[in-house]
């Protein structure tokens, strides 16, 4: 038993930094590839002839966000594109959030025949404002629905062009998002159903009326591991994994999804507490099932920053629900695994999310408590031991100062060189510091799941970007 537990570590830690080798190189190569293909040039080709720019629905939930919503709607309002909306749905807030956007964009009812094309919970009113320079944003004011998915299915329902962008109201994007992320939707020879970018954290950045004028590292522990966390996700697993078109989720914190695809594919699951994750899938499952070509692309550069945790207890409640989501994902989907008719989804994807993203808290937890066992009764080959510490520990290491690297090959962000430095030194701690705690609250997640209580669209702790007017009126109750 003791041998076998122990083989069994090894060789997952095994597979697992071969994965790892197998995506660094490919994102690399699809980095570099993107880097040279699309470049200021195709970018300013959309500005200079805008009828050849796609128009985007920017949609974005919020509930209680009075602390944050002013910035946030300012930064999307700024964004530099020939044509574009900002949808934004009031999920029932029963903080000032809605009063604030009422008074500051100078919001008013108006007559709106509302369309349920996919399900969400009743829209009480649909709002625009009066002032013309406000005249791309709209309000859906609804029921709460107790979940992101029923709030973006509202967004959904009024969206009037062809591609949308699913996003957070704690998210800033950079002022050229939109011209980078329909660049891969314009030269595809496939129809490309959705496209991810880099999310990072807006934690200790310098933001100014919704702009980013300074893009610094987190100032808080937290954040700071979540940021390489976030680099790595995206810049080394889902640029890896785009190159054989057989990424997991476009994020729920930032993607641009196909609207007529995803209202074919029935909307986002209001059910669903992985509601990203979800409809990516049941996206490439429509166009499976109807023999559609299709293509999902991930874009390396950074274009949203969101406001991460701030502390413990607040990263508690993000992995818990992610861990709920994910295993409520697993179950509900249990028909794609293995299953050649759904091609990558079935064959590459949900065997990935079941071996390498599900079972990888429970191995890691009952590696934990068998090592307990092994030192209680004096089984322990220090020998070996610390060799094994070792690999797992430089694996993730290495991934880590990869990514920070290939950050590099994207442009310079940060200032400086000691900033970087500080992402690698904290990287060094995480698997010490942070990772565990993320084990712990992810199996937190599958445990609730299982006993099937009831969960809502729960509060989060809101920092604010910056001082503004409104913020200093109001009261946080998140």
């Amino acid at each position: 038993m003791v041998y076998f537990f122990t083989y069994l570590i090894y060789f997952y830690a095994t597979a697992l930094a071969l994965l790892y080798l197998t995506l660094m190189i490919m994102s690399y190569y699809n980095t570099l590839r993107y880097k040279y293909r699309y470049t200021i040039r195709e970018e300013n080709y959309l500005k200079e002839f805008p009828e050849e720019a796609p128009g985007i629905s920017i949609v974005a939930p919020a509930f209680n966000e009075e602390v944050i919503i002013y910035d946030s709607v300012n930064s999307l309002l700024n964004l530099d594109y020939p044509t574009f909306e900002v949808i934004i749905v009031n999920d029932g807030s029963k903080d000032k959030t809605l009063e604030i956007l009422v008074k500051e964009f100078e919001l008013e009812e108006v007559p709106f025949y509302y369309v349920y094309k996919v399900y969400c919970k009743p829209v009480h009113r649909i709002l625009r404002s009066r002032n013309p320079a406000y005249h791309r944003l709209m309000v859906v004011d609804k029921q709460n629905g107790g979940t992101k998915a029923d709030a973006m299915n509202a967004g959904v329902n009024v969206a009037q062009y062809d591609y949308f962008i699913n996003t957070d109201v704690d998210c800033i994007l950079a002022e050229d998002t939109l011209s980078k992320i329909i660049l891969p939707v314009l030269d595809s020879d496939k129809p490309v159903i959705a496209v991810g970018a880099t999310m990072r954290m807006v934690n200790g950045c310098s933001v100014d009326k919704g702009r980013i004028t300074r893009v610094k590292p987190p100032n808080r522990l937290i954040p700071l591991f979540q940021e390489t966390e976030y680099l790595r996700s995206y810049l080394v697993a889902k640029m890896g994994w785009s190159m054989v078109n057989a990424i997991a989720n476009v994020s729920g914190g930032f993607g641009l999804f196909d609207t007529q695809v995803v209202i074919a594919a029935g909307g986002f699951d209001s059910a669903s507490h992985a509601e990203d994750m979800d409809m990516t899938a049941r996206m490439v499952a429509y166009m499976r099932e109807n023999n559609k070509p299709y293509h999902i692309a991930q874009c390396p550069y950074s274009l949203c920053w969101t406001e991460g945790p701030p502390n413990i207890r607040v990263l508690n409640r993000q992995r818990t629900r992610w861990g709920r989501g994910m295993l409520q994902f697993i179950i509900d989907h249990r028909k794609f695994f293995l299953n050649k008719d759904y091609g990558r989804l079935g064959l590459l994807v949900m065997p990935y999310i079941v071996f390498f993203e599900f079972l990888a808290p429970i191995i890691e937890f009952t590696g934990f408590l068998f090592l307990l066992f092994l030192l209680i009764t004096h089984q322990v080959n220090f020998d070996t031991f610390w060799m094994m510490l070792a690999y797992a520990y430089l694996i993730g290491l290495s991934v880590s100062i990869v990514t920070i690297s290939y950050d590099l090959v994207l442009g310079k962000l940060y200032r400086n060189f000691w900033e970087y430095l500080k992402l690698v030194l904290f990287a060094a701690l995480e698997a010490i510091l942070y990772h565990p705690l993320v084990v712990i609250f992810t199996l937190r997640g599958y445990i609730q799941y299982l006993t099937r209580r009831k969960f809502k669209w729960g509060k989060m702790t809101r920092q604010g970007f910056s001082p503004s007017k409104n913020v200093n009126t109001v009261n946080n109750n998140a």
